[in-house]
């Protein structure tokens, strides 16, 4: 079986797919987009848009990307809302990040530091001044770091919304999971062969069978997180809480996300009672409240890495073959830089200076 044909069949309908495909569809692309509709990471993400936090020392590349990810992510929700009719879930409330002991807080001010090297909005607070903006953290809270430029979005509003501002566009959705490359576009599992000029893979770590001198190394890593919410209602805290070992990040619904585990596990995506245990440990030391929260979903998600942590994004050592995975930690803040960079790729004006350090043929020759 053959469909009709498109000038671009995306693999992978979370975050990066879509944003990927709306983009292009805006340029005047026939797209169609598909998605087996799995538990994919941006389902389980909190949906932290923290760049400098998220890279670690030393990954200068993947800390430029995250910042003009961050850069842009208000004006493209914003462009987003417009497009699609739905509010994509951004929350600029900020982020606290917390010390609970002489080591931990010895880690926040080399942060301190870091972000003001990059002069970006930082100010460290001692423990009475942290509990004065969020009265739920414990009082053994040794040091704060408020950073007010660290927000959050909340990854299912904004890919609902990525979807429809595409099916807006003219793009077409389907619901069908992909098999393997085909010389022609993309081969469903069914055997079916959607035709397309170009093929953007945005499976994030999910495997579909590509030629080994053509595919790109990308591993599991395993997260698992909780959504929680408060019988009395939203307001135990209004800030991203983030300490060393975890994130509580809450939802303008009055919902929280407590997060998250990083398990090397290959594909298992069953939550256990150790994560959980773990995950609750760490935050009610610094969050004591969250123990009286119930629970509404217990997740576990693959994150897609690479042995360098840089995603790739760009073209393929083949012909028509395009990339758009490796985000690990970063998918959601660098979705709309990422859509930038392919949909340049994708109109034949090659990949932007300022994402070359993700150019997917740097795995040229790498087997997965």
């Amino acid at each position: 079986m053959t469909s009709s044909s498109f000038d671009v069949a995306v693999a992978g309908g979370g975050a990066i797919g879509m944003a990927c495909a709306w983009r292009a569809a805006e340029r005047g692309l026939s797209t169609v987009v598909l998605d087996a509709g799995d538990a994919a990471a941006w389902r389980v993400a909190a949906g932290m848009l923290a760049p400098v936090t998220e890279a670690q020392f030393g990954e200068d590349a993947l800390l430029e990307l995250n910042l003009r990810g961050a850069r842009g992510f208000s004006d493209f929700c914003a462009e987003l809302a417009e497009a699609s009719g739905e509010d994509p879930g951004l929350l600029k409330t900020g982020t606290l990040a917390v010390a609970r002991d002489s080591d931990e807080a010895a880690v926040l001010d080399r942060l301190l530091a870091f972000r003001r090297s990059l002069g970006l909005d930082v100010e460290r607070l001692r423990s009475s001044a942290a509990r004065r903006l969020e009265p739920a953290l414990a009082p053994t809270v040794r040091l704060a770091l408020d950073v007010p430029g660290d927000h959050s979005v909340d990854p299912r509003r904004m890919v609902s919304a990525l979807a429809a501002a595409f099916t807006r566009a003219g793009g077409t959705l389907r619901h069908a999971r992909v098999a393997s490359l085909h010389a022609d576009g993309l081969q469903l599992d069914t055997g079916e062969i959607v035709r397309a000029e170009q093929v953007l893979l945005a499976t994030g770590a999910a495997q579909i069978s590509v030629p080994d001198d053509a595919r790109v190394p990308v591993r599991p890593v395993k997260g698992q997180t909780l959504r929680l919410r408060d019988p009395r209602g939203a307001g135990l805290v209004d800030r991203t809480i983030r300490g060393i070992d975890a994130y509580l990040v809450p939802r303008a619904d009055g919902e929280y996300v407590l997060g998250a585990t990083m398990e090397e596990q290959g594909f298992d995506t069953a939550p256990t009672v150790g994560g959980v245990y773990e995950l609750l440990r760490d935050m009610s030391e610094v969050v004591p409240g969250v123990l009286e929260l119930e629970i509404s979903e217990l997740l576990a998600g693959l994150r897609p890495a690479t042995p360098d942590n840089l995603p790739a994004i760009g073209p393929g050592v083949r012909d028509g073959l395009v990339w758009a995975t490796g985000h690990f930690r970063n998918g959601i803040v660098l979705a709309p830089v990422t859509a930038e960079a392919v949909v340049a790729v994708l109109c034949g004006e090659g990949l932007p200076e300022w994402a070359a350090a993700a150019d997917p043929r740097r795995f040229a020759g790498v087997h997965a």
